[in-house]
């Protein structure tokens, strides 16, 4: 999985980049074993060019690189999957639509980078308001991570219409933090409201493509990189890997608030509770 994020990012990258990204392409294994001066003397790179070449890939150095590395040649779960046919049977359309969500989940599991989610994390569990943004399909995904944060009682909100987010983001201040959610990272409003945000002295959460305008520009980057271009039947993988990473946020900032947090989730819990009908009625 990181291997192919690897061979996907080659086009975009500096020249001596590309050379770093061809040599760990040919000898990942190798990679493993060495230090960075070894794999720069031996890849025929200086070691600005290794941490350049880390942070473009979203990681915070060549020493997570080298875990998320490891973890993805350990896994060796196929990258490729086959599309849906015109002519699929309902088996074949459950099994491959399924394969291609556990895919995608496997290889955000493999690639997220654990010092970007931290960072979110605390960033999230300080801020003033949290504003969710997505257009379209993403800005279900928003409506549903902001769900979570609305039950840990965070200030928080989601919009999907552009020209409410535009607005909204510029009105925004510091100590409020944006969660900006597309697949492509290429959406001019997502990547104009982000913008507006960061102007206005807000941070902004990218849950993105690493490979995109809006990767680029945010405060913290979280990276789910599914391809959805190949299969037109197939195109909520991306949304399943968004709202994971949503969990992953919403989870973390509830247990950095600790005991007090539990007690008001346990209440609300309650409250729900009481609203079911019983087994019997």
């Amino acid at each position: 999985m990181m291997l192919s994020q690897v061979e996907e990012m080659r086009e975009q990258l500096r020249p001596s980049e590309r050379k770093l990204a061809d040599y760990v392409i040919e000898a990942p294994r190798e990679v493993l074993d060495l230090s960075m001066t070894e794999v720069a003397a031996r890849a025929g790179v200086s070691q600005p060019t290794i941490a350049r070449f880390c942070h473009a890939l979203g990681f915070s150095g060549f020493r997570e690189f080298k875990i998320r590395l490891a973890q993805g040649i350990a896994a060796e779960v196929p990258a490729v999957y086959r599309d849906v046919r015109p002519d699929e049977p309902t088996p074949g359309v459950a099994a491959k639509v399924l394969d291609r969500t556990i895919g995608a989940l496997i290889q955000v599991r493999n690639n997220l980078s654990s010092d970007s989610v931290a960072a979110a994390i605390e960033m999230l569990a300080q801020a003033r308001r949290i504003e969710f943004y997505g257009a379209g399909g993403s800005g279900i995904a928003a409506l549903d991570v902001q769900h979570k944060f609305f039950r840990l009682g965070m200030p928080s909100v989601a919009y999907s219409d552009p020209h409410t987010f535009l607005m909204s983001a510029a009105l925004l201040a510091e100590g409020d933090v944006v969660v900006a959610i597309s697949n492509t990272g290429r959406t001019r409003d997502i990547i104009d409201a982000a913008k507006a945000a960061l102007n206005a002295g807000a941070k902004v959460i990218a849950i993105t493509h690493g490979n995109s305008p809006l990767a680029r520009l945010a405060t913290v980057g979280l990276f789910a990189n599914v391809d959805e271009d190949t299969d037109i039947f197939s195109p909520m993988t991306s949304r399943v890997s968004h709202l994971a990473i949503g969990d992953i946020l919403a989870v973390g900032v509830a247990l950095s608030r600790g005991p007090e947090l539990l007690e008001k989730l346990a209440q609300t819990k309650e409250v729900i509770h009481r609203r079911r009908v019983d087994s019997h009625g």
